[in-house]
């Protein structure tokens, strides 16, 4: 699967160029993204494809020295398990 990493969203297309996943992080400051809104089409969901959006996510958040803050409720969930990209969280 090929996933496109833009400024504020990480998304995957099927062939056809219709939307699959995405996940969007708005800028809400200079430095800080809110990740507002995560989505996995039927057809793909159970296959980890929602944390891997995150992961991308977060990794192109980091590269951009900005923070998160997420509001998505997949997003929290997320964050709360990766305890390793808690240094991004946004106070």
């Amino acid at each position: 699967m090929d996933f496109i990493v833009e400024n504020n969203k990480v998304y995957l297309n099927n062939e056809l160029g219709e939307l699959l996943a995405e996940v969007t992080f708005p800028n809400i400051s200079e430095y800080v993204v809110e990740i507002n809104h995560t989505f996995v089409d039927e057809s793909l969901r159970g296959q980890g494809i929602a944390s891997k959006l995150l992961e991308m996510a977060a990794n192109k958040i980091k590269e951009d020295g900005k923070k998160a803050k997420p509001t998505c409720s997949y997003a929290v969930n997320w964050f709360e398990k990766h305890e390793s990209y808690w240094d991004l969280l946004s106070l």
